[in-house]
């Protein structure tokens, strides 16, 4: 695709509209948000992305429902609980997002961060040197987190992976409000072993219905590649920060 002068105009006064902190309020980063410590920022950003599909109040009120169970500090209860702690998780549920995802979900926080300081390791230490994008941090991950003879069949369905042509809408999204960085303050930018060049957009039908729109995206699955596509296409506007374009996309469509 051309970039045309126009359409990044466009697009570039749409990122000034929504790349600001009013955003956040009613967006699910406003959880991560809600805390300073890097390792709460993880968990609950993590755990918040996964949960985002369906009403964004909905989703925030999941994600809040699960401080409080985890007693308002994340990472201090995920490293210290003990198996009976969590019994009060038994009856937590977002849509099909179910007790056992939620237990197995603790499971892995616990073994990981008792070894790891942060969790930008268990993305960064699958990425190669060149490697243009982060499918190879999305797929090893993928494969990392269920690395455990427990690990429950019907809960891959919450951790996506290229490898099954998924758009990985949430774990993108994650990476997003964690790699990035700008003077805006919306996204975290705590994380640099992975850079924002390598990023890839996080693709939900707003996204999509706008990309289709101003030509964005050709291709008629809506799939992992066409996530590559639209980010291809979004760097000949900024090689090297393509993904603040999901401000604008989505704002446009839902603002």
């Amino acid at each position: 695709m051309s970039p045309s002068s126009s359409l990044q105009n466009f697009l570039d006064a749409a990122v000034h509209q929504y790349n600001t902190p009013a955003f956040i309020a009613d967006d699910p980063i406003r959880i991560p948000h809600r805390f300073d410590r890097l390792q709460d920022r993880e968990i609950m950003g993590f755990w918040t992305a996964t949960l985002a599909w369906g009403q964004r109040k909905t989703i925030i009120q999941s994600a809040e429902r699960l401080i409080q169970l985890m007693d308002g500090a994340p990472f201090d209860f995920v490293t210290n609980h003990v198996e009976t702690d969590r019994k009060r998780f038994l009856e937590f549920k977002h849509r099909t997002f179910q007790a056992t995802d939620t237990l197995y979900f603790l499971e892995f926080f616990q073994n990981y961060f008792r070894r790891h300081a942060s969790l930008e390791h268990a993305f960064a230490r699958h990425l190669q040197t060149g490697d243009a994008t982060v499918e190879n941090a999305l797929t090893g991950f993928h494969r990392d987190f269920f690395d455990h003879p427990f690990a429950p069949d019907r809960t891959r369905k919450h951790v996506a992976t290229p490898e099954r042509g998924s758009t990985c809408k949430r774990l993108n999204m994650f990476l997003r409000w964690m790699v990035r960085h700008d003077a805006a303050g919306v996204d975290f930018g705590q994380w640099t072993q992975i850079q924002p060049r390598q990023l890839l957009m996080p693709l939900d039908v707003h996204v999509e219905r706008v990309a289709r729109r101003l030509g964005l995206l050709q291709r008629p699955q809506t799939d992992w590649k066409a996530v590559l596509e639209l980010t291809e296409n979004l760097r000949a506007f900024d090689a090297g920060d393509p993904v603040k374009y999901d401000f604008a996309l989505f704002g446009m469509s839902v603002g």
